[in-house]
């Protein structure tokens, strides 16, 4: 492997590692505080992509610059996380947090193929591309490979900046502290006067939005049609197990680090490409059942 190649696959891995733990941030933020796994997750970011092409289509149609495909693509996150996010949580999930995990699981896959048919209603069966943004920033040359900025420089930089706003979020702010005290002990934070239903609610709204925001980053850099929800949920899951759930700074580097695996094997072993995120998983799964960055949880009986 020449430098050349080295470099493509470094900085492949490192813009595909950014979209997948923005993905599986709002995956494990969810499971983390409301101890669901949310199957729904990969529909939220297959319709904040098609969101993210609409918007843009129509606006950019008026004449419009093409920098404004860059707050449509927050607009597009908000829009999924409230719209969509915050329905889910209030009509369905809260009728099931005593619920079985198999029930949850369940219920938020029903969810799931019922979104995958509203896209083929909406959308149609024919993919999307809608790059303007891609090409807005141009391209920047590391060591005689040209690359784009939008996948070198801005989504890495996305992601660094969620996850530190995120952290500092749940560790430094009032709200975020009695979001933490609801996970730790939900009758205990009801007992003492915070409103266990609120909490639940925005952090769904949140964690849909930041799905629907990886979404609609992936945009211009893929082609939008039917099932790419199902290839990010899965792929989520494998981070976020990898991690440990609900480890919110282990989800960070075991994005790199299965995006880096992947990257890498597309360039020197392609056949197996599709396979090593999940070798990974499996291998650190034998290891450490609790994931990387996980610790053993005393069950209650």
């Amino acid at each position: 492997m020449n430098l050349t190649i080295f470099l493509l696959a470094l900085f492949d891995g490192i813009a595909y590692a950014a979209l997948v733990f923005i993905v599986a941030l709002g995956l494990t933020l969810i499971f983390g505080v409301m101890r669901i796994l949310n199957v729904a997750h990969g529909s939220l970011y297959a319709i904040g992509a098609y969101a993210t092409v609409a918007l843009t289509g129509f606006f950019l149609s008026l004449g419009l610059a093409p920098a404004l495909s860059f707050p449509l693509m927050l607009v597009a996150a908000i829009l999924v996380g409230i719209l969509l996010g915050g329905p889910i949580e209030w009509l369905l999930l809260r009728r099931i947090y005593d619920k079985p995990e198999v029930l949850q699981l369940l219920v938020t896959f029903a969810v799931f193929m019922i979104l995958e048919d509203v896209q083929r209603l909406v959308w149609g069966t024919q993919p999307y591309f809608e790059a303007r943004a891609l090409q807005a920033l141009g391209n920047v040359t590391v060591f005689g490979v040209t690359y784009t900025v939008y996948q070198l420089i801005l989504l890495p930089a996305v992601a660094l900046v969620l996850l530190l706003g995120l952290r500092f979020f749940l560790r430094r702010t009032i709200l975020g502290k009695l979001i933490t005290a609801t996970t730790e002990d939900r009758e205990a934070a009801q007992s003492i006067g915070i409103d266990a239903d609120k909490v639940f609610l925005l952090t769904f709204i949140v964690g849909a939005a930041l799905g629907g925001l990886g979404g609609a980053l992936a945009s211009p850099t893929t082609s939008i049609l039917p099932g790419m929800g199902a290839d990010m949920i899965v792929l989520s899951f494998a981070v976020v197990a990898t991690a440990g759930l609900g480890q919110i700074e282990g989800a960070a580097l075991t994005a790199l680090m299965i995006g880096l695996g992947r990257s890498f094997a597309v360039y020197v072993w392609p056949e197996v490409a599709v396979l090593v995120p999940y070798l990974i998983m499996v291998l650190v799964l034998l290891v450490r059942p609790e994931g990387l960055f996980g610790s053993p949880a005393a069950r209650k009986i």
